[in-house]
């Protein structure tokens, strides 16, 4: 594929059909998966700076904060340049802005090394907010990329597979950073020192891409020669209503996660140390990406039923024996039992992106309650469970907000991306509620009422109203 190939966004269906655009997406993933692993390494500095730095729950929860708040700031700040200036994407096109966030991101990483060294929290939370910066930019230039590289009927099918190895990314990130980070792997790091190295390597393998992209044949895609400034994009009611959907989606699942570790750790849950619970982190990321496998292969435009099926049925044979050769037969199996409940729940949506996300999050509410009320094994597997229904959430909340925008998609990705701020304040509130009642189980109710706003959109609020 030629660097100068241009694209409209509103390319006809018949002509993005006729363009391959395997390679570009082929490139394009590994940030998914890069910035995946970074933001699920938060779940393991929480536990991690909270007893380095003696704090409360609920100001190691600011780690989140000053992550997801950066998506808030930065997103806001790009919101305010294609209303004044017009969008900057579309002026420096998506490659360009996918190499820029990718060279702060590794700047925000480089930024750990000091933090350890003058054993600062602040200066800890101060290299989040820089790292979180540049996935931002990631997110904002990346995600829309994505869902206009082909025909818009496969829009949400292609970002559930991006987002896959997103998921991927958070999967293997509590096992790799929880030893690295956690580990013995340097006896001479106590504290916060043990997160030096591992920052240090990623900041490299994020340089290392923008290398790779920066030399990469992408095609140029835009919507057009005339950039006008102008806020456009919020006339329409459903983009405004999945600002909302993607706040209440992206501060109930980290909410979630980052309460995880904490409860596994409850005597009347499971009892496991730091280590024990990272695993079974795993467990709840892994689920998110069998589940967007599925959601990619099931909201495909492909019309071969049959070879849907035969495709989920191989990924879940492939995850019984990997399971069952890492953990064993009984961990295996219930992992087997849970991927049955998503399919029996993704054919009730009967493959229709806003169907199965508004069945999705009633799954999920459902499994909360029982997180709550229920205690041993049944809460516990019941809220890893939710790994699996977080699945296909933020892919089709988001092709569902753009969709219908034209001209406007990138400015209308901003706001969605600004919307990710709901994972900064919907921590911190999980964990006042815990430390005040002194009952992280009752504090779940906090992500609850989040998927509860999802199932409303997933059912009715998606639906474009000119």
């Amino acid at each position: 594929m030629a660097g100068s190939t241009h694209t409209d966004i509103n390319t006809p269906p018949a002509q993005a059909l006729t363009t391959n655009y395997k390679g570009p997406l082929v490139t394009v993933t590994m940030l998914f998966f890069m910035w995946g692993f970074i933001t699920c390494l938060n779940d393991i500095l929480i536990p991690k700076l909270q007893q380095a730095f003696t704090l409360e729950l609920w100001q190691a929860m600011l780690i989140q904060t000053a992550f997801f708040g950066a998506y808030f700031f930065v997103s806001l700040l790009y919101f305010i340049l294609s209303v004044t200036k017009g969008d900057p994407i579309r002026r420096i096109g998506y490659k360009n802005g996918i190499i820029v966030g990718l060279v702060v991101a590794a700047v925000g990483c480089t930024l750990f090394y000091p933090s350890a060294s003058f054993h600062s929290y602040g200066f800890f939370l101060g290299a989040l907010f820089i790292l979180a910066s540049g996935i931002t930019i990631l997110q904002i230039a990346a995600n829309p990329y994505v869902a206009i590289l082909g025909p818009p009927e496969g829009a949400a099918s292609r970002l559930n597979m991006t987002q896959a190895l997103n998921s991927l990314g958070t999967t293997v990130a509590p096992i790799i950073g929880g030893y690295l980070i956690f580990g013995a792997v340097d006896a001479a790091e106590t504290g916060a020192e043990s997160v030096k190295m591992p920052y240090l390597g990623l900041a490299a393998a994020l340089l290392a891409i923008a290398l790779l992209i920066k030399v990469a044949k992408l095609p140029n895609i835009h919507a057009g020669d005339e950039i006008k400034p102008g806020a456009e994009a919020l006339q329409h009611r459903h983009l405004l209503l999945g600002i909302i959907c993607i706040f209440a989606y992206v501060g109930g699942e980290v909410s979630i996660g980052s309460a995880l570790i904490n409860f596994f750790m409850l005597p009347e849950i499971a009892g496991l140390n730091e280590a024990q619970a990272g695993h079974f982190l795993a467990f709840y990321w892994g689920g998110a990406m069998v589940g967007r496998f599925f959601g990619a292969i099931a909201l495909s435009d492909t019309k071969n039923s049959g070879g849907k099926y035969l495709a989920m049925g191989g990924i879940t044979a492939l995850v019984f024996v990997l399971l069952s050769l890492a953990y064993g037969l009984n961990e295996a199996l219930i992992v087997l039992g849970l991927i049955a409940l998503n399919f029996m729940v993704l054919m009730l949506g009967k493959f229709i992106p806003s169907r199965t996300l508004g069945y999705f999050a009633a799954t999920v509410v459902v499994l909360l309650l029982i997180t709550c009320f229920a205690t041993g094994s049944v809460a516990m597997w019941a809220v890893i469970s939710i790994g699996l229904f977080n699945s296909i959430m933020f892919p089709t909340i988001f092709t569902l907000a753009i969709k219908g925008l034209g001209v406007h998609t990138s400015q209308a990705s901003s706001l969605l991306v600004m919307a990710i701020v709901g994972g900064a304040v919907l921590p911190p509130i999980q964990g006042a509620v815990a430390d005040i009642t002194g009952d992280l189980q009752i504090s779940f109710l906090v992500p609850l009422l989040c998927y509860l706003y999802i199932l409303y959109y997933g059912f009715s609020g998606y639906k474009i109203q000119e």
